[in-house]
């Protein structure tokens, strides 16, 4: 059924409105807020971001740590196989260093859930720990401490199959 006024191409489709322009324009926009809304609602239900407390005064002390850890001359690898973590401190000369506490917090890098901190023994050439993680990529926050009161930080990525 026609319209009295209605305005048609030669071809006899109908025209280009504003009315339909409208609603393709508030459409398109319209998914993009949604995507946006949808992935900014993920960026922030995970991971909080917060590494440090205060970023100024966590650098402060930066270069001074880790001169104080290069003057240790310590070797450590990290490695992650079956159910163990193992972290293998090696001296300058490439002998295993005995005789240190090792703390390793391992967590995913983007969530908080399965994060875990676990203390490893020495066995005569590494330290080891039993560790209950899914499959996935973990990350390790190692904190060895000396007998002598001597600190080495740092940061290992593992992967578990």
């Amino acid at each position: 059924m026609k319209r009295r006024n209605e305005i048609r191409t030669l071809d006899g489709a109908r025209p280009l409105t504003g009315r339909v322009v409208a609603i393709v324009a508030v459409s398109a926009f319209g998914v993009i807020l949604a995507v946006n809304l949808t992935m900014a609602w993920f960026a922030t239900s995970g991971f909080p971001g917060l590494v440090v407390k205060n970023a100024y005064i966590a650098s402060q002390g930066w270069d001074r740590n880790r001169a104080a850890q290069n003057a240790l001359g310590w070797q450590v690898t990290a490695a992650l196989a079956n159910t163990a973590l193992s972290v293998e401190i090696l001296t300058r000369t490439g002998s295993p260093l005995g005789g240190l506490v090792v703390e390793a917090e391992i967590a995913r890098p983007t969530a908080l859930e399965g994060a875990q901190t676990v203390l490893l023994r020495f066995d005569g050439a590494r330290y080891r720990s039993e560790v209950d993680l899914a499959s996935g990529r973990w990350a390790a926050a190692l904190t060895v401490t000396a007998p002598d009161g001597a600190v080495w930080t740092g940061q290992a990525a593992l992967w578990r199959d």
